[in-house]
């Protein structure tokens, strides 16, 4: 259901420019002029340019170019991913504030930071999170075996990759859990689980992407593999309409993986793997392995062929790709 806020932000929508006196915003959404008043009040605090007419009413003059939940809401295509959204200007991380909420909150419930202090990758590497770019976590509940998670961050990988695809943009899936864009990194998937023996009781899915900004503002020592989309495409995308697009395709690939085999996703996630075929070195805790990349298997893990012509399947680790 949404907010009274939000009900007033889409009248405004819909009336695409004409002012709409105070009188029929309250009656369209059942409240007091005087509460319409203090509604159109946080709404100027928070950036919208409202303009207003004692005699003829309100006008929505402009939005900010923020991650607000009723701009996502609004023209959200949805029907689980993202209907409840939490929203942080600035926060540690928020996969830690997602682990937090899981317990209490329904399936499909986002939390979107706009500046992450305490952003983080795989292994506890870290993450820039400036302002700009487009970093939310997902709460999921799927009903699978705990080994099934490494999946979860491959159809989320996929999902990023044909959000990207849609804007005309040549995104590929490096195994494990980053999306590329001409072979540098430009989105970031971190997947946490929480489980009691076998039996998964959430997944938290930490989705980074280096939208509205430039290199610069990425640390000097994580430049030289970074890319942003605003450099790739030479300017800001609306990240607003990313994001809904972004939930939307995440939704129609989640319903396929608790309802489809998981080889019917594996297929479209070869077709646009920017590792298989590759020669590449894994390092994992206690050794490394070297080889070329022969395919992924069923269960999301990297089929990796050695020189002496064993196959060996690999459920994680970092994936560097070979320099010839």
């Amino acid at each position: 259901m949404k907010s009274k806020r939000a009900e007033i932000i889409n009248a405004f929508k819909a009336a695409d420019g004409k002012t709409i006196s105070g009188e029929d915003l309250g009656d369209q959404l059942g409240i007091s002029r005087t509460m319409v008043c203090k509604y159109i009040k946080g709404l100027r605090e928070d950036g919208y340019e409202i303009q207003s007419s004692p005699k003829k009413g309100y006008t929505l003059k402009s939005v900010p170019k923020l991650l607000y939940p009723e701009e996502i809401l609004s023209g959200l295509n949805t029907t689980l991913f993202g209907k409840n959204i939490h929203y942080y200007d600035e926060a540690g991380s928020s996969n830690d504030i997602a682990k937090k909420l899981a317990p209490v909150v329904e399936e499909g419930t986002i939390i979107v930071v706009e500046q992450q202090t305490g952003g983080r990758g795989r292994l506890g590497r870290k993450w820039a999170s400036p302002k700009g770019g487009i970093w939310f976590s997902i709460i999921l509940k799927p009903k699978v075996a705990l080994s099934a998670a490494s999946r979860l961050t491959l159809t989320v990988g996929l999902s990023v990759t044909n959000t990207l695809i849609q804007y005309g943009i040549p995104a590929r899936i490096k195994w494990p859990n980053d999306v590329l864009i001409n072979g540098k990194k430009v989105c970031g998937i971190l997947t946490e689980v929480e489980a009691e023996i076998d039996t998964i009781e959430f997944v938290i899915i930490g989705v980074g992407i280096n939208a509205n900004m430039s290199l610069k503002d990425i640390p000097e020592d994580l430049r030289e593999n970074s890319t942003t989309l605003r450099d790739e495409i030479g300017k800001s995308i609306d990240r607003v309409d990313f994001l809904q697009k972004l939930l939307h395709e995440m939704e129609q690939q989640y319903i396929r993986f608790n309802t489809q085999p998981f080889g019917e996703i594996l297929s479209d996630i070869v077709s646009l793997s920017d590792t298989v075929g590759r020669d590449v070195k894994v390092t994992m805790p206690n050794r490394i392995v070297e080889g070329k990349v022969v395919g992924i298997s069923k269960s999301g893990a990297l089929l990796l062929k050695k020189e002496d012509g064993e196959v060996e399947e690999i459920i994680a680790g970092r994936c560097i790709y070979s320099k010839k």
